[in-house]
């Protein structure tokens, strides 16, 4: 059961920066798992859209948004939904971040792991 409802989007939530977002001129099917994908396929697509992010100008603040809203679904700032999960599970409800900001800096070390050569499968 989940801390508190998802996909709360943050009182300060500002926009602007998905329109610089390399999401922008990739297939956006890249980012949110079919009904039912599972397995090698799901790890492919993730570790695409993962490559997608790790070249965006804006990968900080989309992971920042998600981690603030609690965003269920799809890949945003290079974290899957299975990599949110294990920050929401980890953040104290009463240290929540909220403030733009706050979830990235709260989460860099996460951040930063989602796009390494081994979350892509390079290494």
């Amino acid at each position: 059961m989940p801390q508190q409802p998802l996909a709360q989007v943050p009182k300060d939530a500002t926009w602007q920066w998905q329109d610089s977002g390399a999401c922008r001129e990739a297939d956006d099917t890249l980012f949110f798992h079919p009904p039912n994908e599972r397995g090698l396929a799901r790890l492919r697509r993730d570790r695409a859209a993962k490559a997608v992010c790790s070249r965006c100008p804006v990968r900080i603040e989309c992971a920042d948004y998600a981690i603030r809203s609690r965003e269920p679904y799809g890949v945003w700032g290079g974290l899957t939904e299975e990599d949110r999960e294990r920050i929401y599970a980890r953040i104290a409800i009463a240290e929540y971040p909220r403030q733009r900001g706050e979830g990235a800096d709260m989460c860099s070390d996460e951040i930063a792991a989602a796009i390494s050569a081994r979350s892509l499968g390079i290494a």
